[in-house]
């Protein structure tokens, strides 16, 4: 065997259904896909043979319409994500926080299809406490043993009904992988020892079970790690850590197969001939410019035209145009929609609704189904809480801390709001934590810090709003669990709490019930509800015309 050598790890992660070409959501075609990587894939393949591992990090069956098509309209076919992971001969994934979400009817079928073994260490049985998926993977190259190890992002209580993941126990990533790794180092002799984590460079949420981005305190204090992989915050990006003597590349190339993860890893020979780490190179290779595989277009064309025929099918119209980028400026047909759908369904008193996508654009015309996917990205259910009015009014008021800064002169900006390196303004926080209401009418004083911005004027049917008064609250499965952490930092409910508050729970996804709704009315006038606004208006309506121009430049 030669004294020196180079093997290569190339990681996906957050791909979201984004296998093709084509963008069944927008009918267009489309940069990255893993038909480009596939390209990439098979031509490092022909320079390093079995020297080149390809693994995933997870959040690969939630997405676009091939993904919804596969997980629920026709579920006796193969699951569509295994075709692709076997077809481009992948060898580890770990599990996402969006695989769990399509329920433990597909995700356990996926987990069958799947060739490649499937991780998450911290993810134990409730009952016995071993692991419920396999907490590593040993893949031996070149006679170097390199273990990868698995974690899941814990703060899935937060987001998801128990239904999807009951008997499960969600553990600290940091903690785990420092019990895995001196494992895999001891009993599994392992020369290098990679982290494939679904779970982001820092921040989130802080769970009770940990946190929810923890890739760079895992690097900084979990001695005997050699790369971790992370993803889960869609954050393109590299960082190298400096601890115990040694340096640790953390790297992620973000979402959608627009980019991927390349780590060398150089390798020597000791006098005894075992495998020993020199150093790693990483990088973040794009996509966009990669040729399609022709051979993976042919495998999956029959694929590719039953998504289209099932994306393509006419539901319904809309009489205008739907933006989400008009929700963030006040009262806009897009969020007024969707409020008017979750009160029709569920009949509550109240709405709560963030827009999901940060820019997108439903036409006036045709509705089809592909169209739904920008009306509601993933499959959430619809919940209804009970809520006191003063719950109600503090959760808005951390809605809106996250959206909106205090004004003194009209010169102020009024949205959160920062500027990149590039000169492109961006919100400081994410946008579908962007809660408005309706069922309420009330003004958003942007004179006002936090606390005393929400002043709630009545029920939108003209009854008196009460703060000791309880309300019954409809809402997506996400933030009825707690993501966003609206109802726990903000109404002040503690977790352990919500599910004693939740008073129903859709059977349906919100995609399928928006469906329900466009179909049986046909055409949407989509008005608009004026029942909130940013008060003062002399601070208040100069700010958000400027704003919007630096956040949405006019072409």
């Amino acid at each position: 065997m030669k004294p020196s050598f180079d093997i290569k790890i190339l990681h996906t992660t957050d791909v979201h259904g984004c296998f093709f070409p084509f963008d069944f959501i927008e009918r267009k075609p489309c940069s990255g896909s893993m038909a480009r990587v596939s390209s990439y894939v098979k031509r490092l393949r022909k320079k390093y043979g079995r020297r080149l591992l390809l693994v995933d990090g997870g959040d690969v069956l939630q997405g676009q319409p091939a993904c919804y098509y596969s997980n629920y309209v026709d579920p006796s076919l193969p699951n569509v994500a295994a075709e692709v992971l076997n077809y481009m001969r992948y060898d580890v994934q770990t599990i996402g926080n969006h695989d769990i979400e399509t329920g433990r009817a597909v995700y356990d079928k996926y987990v069958g299809e799947v060739h490649c073994e499937v991780l998450a260490a911290n993810v134990v049985d409730t009952a016995t406490l071993q692991s419920r998926f396999k907490p590593y993977a040993i893949r031996e190259v070149h006679g170097t043993r390199i273990a990868f190890i698995g974690m899941l992002t814990p703060t899935i209580p937060y987001w998801l009904h128990e239904t999807l993941w009951q008997g499960m126990t969600f553990l600290d990533i940091v903690a785990t992988t420092r019990k895995w790794v001196a494992h895999v180092r001891q009993t599994e002799q392992a020369d290098v020892v990679v982290g494939l984590f679904h779970s982001g460079f820092e921040g989130g949420i802080a769970g009770n079970t940990g946190n929810e981005n923890a890739a760079l305190e895992t690097a900084r204090s979990v001695a005997g790690i050699d790369l971790i992989l992370c993803g889960h915050d869609h954050r393109l990006r590299k960082a190298t850590i400096s601890a115990g003597g040694k340096h640790i590349d953390v790297i992620n190339p973000s979402s959608n197969a627009h980019y991927l993860s390349e780590s060398t890893l150089h390798m020597a020979r000791d006098a005894h001939g075992r495998s020993r780490l020199t150093s790693i190179d990483t990088q973040l290779v794009c996509m966009d410019n990669e040729p399609v595989d022709a051979d993976f277009m042919r495998r999956f064309a029959p694929t590719i035209t039953q998504v289209r025929r099932y994306a393509d099918r006419e539901i319904g119209s809309l009489a205008r145009t739907l933006r989400t980028r008009d929700c963030f400026f006040g009262p806009a047909p897009f969020n007024s929609l969707i409020h008017d759908i979750q009160l029709d369904y569920t009949k509550a008193d109240i709405s709560l609704n963030a827009p999901l996508k940060f820019d997108v654009c439903i036409p006036k015309g045709p509705v089809r189904v592909s169209d739904l996917f920008n009306l509601y990205t993933y499959e959430n259910q619809l919940y209804v809480l009970r809520m006191t009015g003063q719950e109600i009014r503090s959760l808005l008021e951390l809605s809106y801390d996250q959206w909106i800064a205090t004004m003194r002169s009209p010169q102020d900006h009024i949205m959160l709001m920062q500027q990149a390196p590039g000169g492109q303004w961006h919100w400081r926080n994410l946008a579908f934590n962007f809660d408005t209401a309706a069922g309420i009418d009330y003004e958003v004083n942007v004179a006002r810090p936090h606390g005393s911005r929400i002043n709630i004027l009545r029920l939108s049917s003209g009854r008196p709003f009460a703060d000791e008064a309880h309300y019954r609250v409809a809402m997506n499965s996400y933030r009825g669990n707690g993501g966003g952490e609206l109802l726990t930092r903000g109404a002040g409910i503690p977790l352990a709490e919500i599910p004693s508050r939740i008073e129903s729970i859709s059977p349906e996804d919100q995609r399928t019930i928006i469906m329900a709704y466009i179909e049986r009315l046909h055409t949407i006038p989509a008005t608009t509800h004026h029942n909130w606004r940013f008060v003062p208006e002399s601070l208040a309506l100069p700010a958000l015309a400027r704003d919007r121009r630096l956040l949405f430049p006019p072409f």
